[in-house]
């Protein structure tokens, strides 16, 4: 008889990763306070892409198996009972994978934005766009705004499953493993930079010209997609 099929891995990614990290610390008998390799060498010898094992490291700090220390290093914690051995929980949807189907969607929202624009629906874009500057300017938190003006944009459109889908998919940002990112690396220079991106969205909404407001977008999603992940764990010196 046949041995029954060993049934697929169906976590995401992230989790299979921190499970690869774990099996790593287990192996290795690396002790509480012992510093794991640099993140190039360690993506290496676990054979995953760099992105993929940030968000690993996060998902292992979240769940207290890990510390990462910028400017230093990630180290083991002291484990506690069952840590070690169980699997990574699942905190959320991966924010690499976050940021793909965003960039899909919010593309072709913004495309067809591009061929409605109104002078209403504009200037309730202008109006969002408004708000993160005095946001910004005060120190006020920008994030709602930031959701708003997306969601303007969407508006643009006349359809309302897609204003609900980029709603919900900005939304995924809440989760812990992408609260977590966001809380490392969103500070004034990361919400300047945002600011500007939106404004060049804005402005090839106001010019009507659908290739200039992909383009923009893009940019701006790759942009945030990358402060994320690029500082969000490192701390490795490599």
């Amino acid at each position: 008889m046949l041995p029954s099929a060993k049934p697929a891995d169906t976590r995401r990614l992230y989790q299979q990763i921190a499970d690869q990290i774990r099996t790593f610390i287990r192996d290795g008998n690396l002790p509480s306070g012992a510093r794991l390799p640099p993140e190039r060498e360690l993506a290496l010898q676990l054979g995953v892409s760099r992105p993929s094992l940030r968000e690993a490291l996060i998902a292992l700090e979240i769940d207290g198996r890990i510390e990462i220390r910028m400017g230093s290093g990630v180290y083991v914690c002291a484990s506690t009972q069952g840590t070690s051995e169980r699997e990574t929980p699942a905190l959320g949807e991966s924010p690499s994978e976050m940021m793909q189907a965003r960039a899909m969607l919010e593309s072709s929202v913004v495309t067809l934005a591009a061929a409605r624009v109104t002078p209403h629906n504009l200037a309730r874009v202008k109006e969002r766009l408004e708000a993160m500057r005095q946001d910004g300017l005060h120190g006020r938190v920008q994030i709602e705004n930031d959701r708003n003006f997306h969601l303007a944009i969407a508006e643009m459109t006349g359809n309302s499953v897609l204003v609900r889908l980029v709603g919900e998919l900005f939304d995924s940002r809440h989760s812990p493993i992408s609260s977590r990112m966001s809380a490392r690396t969103e500070d004034s220079n990361a919400w300047q930079a945002a600011f500007v991106e939106h404004e060049a969205v804005y402005r090839a909404l106001e010019a009507r010209d659908p290739q200039a407001a992909v383009a923009a977008m893009l940019h701006h999603l790759s942009a945030s997609h990358a402060r994320w992940t690029e500082e969000a764990t490192s701390p490795s010196v490599d």
